[in-house]
């Protein structure tokens, strides 16, 4: 017996309450509707953006000449670091051509020996009057000329020297090894990634926020600049859906906007002591909102047509007013965080808003006094009352 009264009762409390939302009210006579009074409270939303993960420096290493690959000396995952032989290219014929371009060095310092010579002599039989200016001038020519010869020959081992070493392909920075595509015997050319080294040591990741947004925020805070000092720390949520437990910093905003997609890129850094983080991976970043004078109110109390939004204010000769308020785009899914149209010290109505009409007298309680009627009202009902009142 008195499982089934409590069953009576909380099936009454169920339907007054559905009712007592933004659908209806109980029938309290006198006009009766629950009124609040706005107050400011703190609150913390956040919104979320997709977002990709990058090393801070990511590297793509290709080679400067073709040839087959005859050596690979990382394997993919290893850290290496700054000018370290990743890949040697087959190098016997840059080997030949610096030994050449060696030999015609050798040839031509001993030219230049001899053109020297030649010239010392000259000066000497000039000095006795042996030989003319014209004789002189000869062999000083020679002698330009052979030295000359020399600084080409040595230019032309530089080079030769400078092509040998592009057989051995090195990392330009300190990082990890990327996936390997090519394999021992392989002909590359210079067209060709033979893999990428990225520095992981902290990561950049990308996120883009809509023209709006990213408007709003370069207002509020003065420019571009005093808005990426004044970002909030953000989060990232990885790919499994768990957070990265380092929180992360917005350090770049993209001067250009997007014209397919109408946002704006920012870039945020996290570090990654535990190399937890790979470049190429997928997330979210989670921006917090905090507000230590917010006005949040119940969105049962709120009308919805269309994209506006409206509650009704509570005059001072008890009526009620039909006003457009402003809430901001983040919510938990029960109230609203208005930005404007409400302010400290209105009234408004808070349940059975669709019985209202702009303009209408109603007889304001608390919303505490409005619970308890629903509790009294769902005391007096029958069965029958519940079963008529879910017909309805």
């Amino acid at each position: 017996m008195m499982k089934s009264k409590f069953l009576v009762m909380a099936a009454a409390t169920l339907v007054l309450a559905s009712c007592g939302g933004g659908g209806g009210r109980p029938s309290f006579g006198d006009n009766e509707y629950p009124v609040t009074t706005v107050g400011t409270q703190s609150s913390t939303t956040q919104t979320t953006y997709p977002a990709t993960i990058k090393g801070v420096q990511d590297v793509q290493i290709s080679p400067k000449v073709a040839g087959f690959i005859t050596q690979i000396n990382v394997k993919e995952g290893q850290t290496v670091g700054a000018g370290q032989v990743l890949f040697v290219i087959d190098n016997v014929t840059y080997q030949a051509q610096v030994r050449q371009a060696q030999a015609s060095v050798n040839t031509a310092k001993a030219s230049v020996n001899t053109a020297k010579l030649s010239f010392e002599n000259s000066q000497k039989l000039h000095d006795n009057g042996v030989i003319g200016d014209f004789e002189l001038q000869s062999a000083t020519n020679q002698y330009e000329q052979a030295k000359a010869g020399l600084a080409q020959a040595e230019a032309s081992l530089a080079s030769a020297k400078e092509m040998l070493s592009y057989c051995y392909v090195k990392s330009p920075a300190a990082g990890v090894v990327g996936t390997l595509p090519y394999k021992v015997g392989a002909l590359v050319s210079t067209g060709n990634v033979l893999t990428t080294v990225s520095n992981n040591s902290s990561m950049e990741v990308y996120f883009s926020v809509t023209e709006k947004d990213a408007l709003e925020m370069s207002k509020m805070a003065g420019g571009q600049k005093a808005a990426i000092e004044k970002f909030p720390a953000v989060k990232l949520q990885l790919a499994d859906g768990s957070i990265y437990d380092l929180e992360g910093t917005v350090t770049k905003m993209s001067g250009v906007i997007d014209a397919a997609t109408g946002s704006v890129q920012l870039i945020a850094l996290f570090q990654n002591p535990q190399r937890v983080l790979k470049s190429g991976g997928s997330g979210s970043i989670i921006i917090p909102h905090s507000n230590t004078s917010a006005i949040i109110i119940p969105q049962a109390a709120v009308a919805q047509v269309q994209n506006k939004k409206f509650v009704y204010l509570l005059g001072s000769d008890n009526k009620v007013k039909y006003s457009e308020i402003k809430v901001a785009p983040q919510n938990d899914g029960n109230n609203f965080i208005v930005t404007e149209g409400l302010k400290a010290g209105d009234k408004y109505v808070t349940n059975g808003i669709t019985k209202l009409n702009d303009g209408m007298e109603i007889v304001p309680i608390t919303p505490e006094r409005y619970q308890q009627k629903i509790s009294e009202q769902a005391k007096a009902m029958t069965a029958g009352d519940i079963v008529s009142s879910m017909k309805k």
